[in-house]
């Protein structure tokens, strides 16, 4: 089986952690940022597929995705599902 995504997942994933922001550099960049305890207190979990994270938003059911990098551990720059 082959995945279509896995050349762009790879290409974001070095972007992403070869520049590693603090969260006040990513929230610059990317408006509200997630840690580990923030995400599980507003978003259910469904998947990861670095860099990404596939979430349903708590406060309304809205499914989408959000990016994050690997150390320190954030997550951003949420973008919700279309369909």
């Amino acid at each position: 089986m082959s995945d279509v995504t896995e050349a762009l997942r790879r290409q974001r994933l070095v972007e992403i952690n070869s520049a590693l922001g603090s969260r006040q550099a990513l929230e610059a960049i990317h408006g509200q940022v997630w840690d580990p305890d923030d995400l599980v207190r507003d978003y259910v979990v469904e998947g990861f597929l670095a860099p990404f994270v596939v979430v349903v938003r708590k406060l309304d059911g809205q499914r989408g995705s959000l990016e994050f990098q690997h150390h320190p551990r954030f997550y951003f720059n949420f973008e919700p599902d279309s369909a």
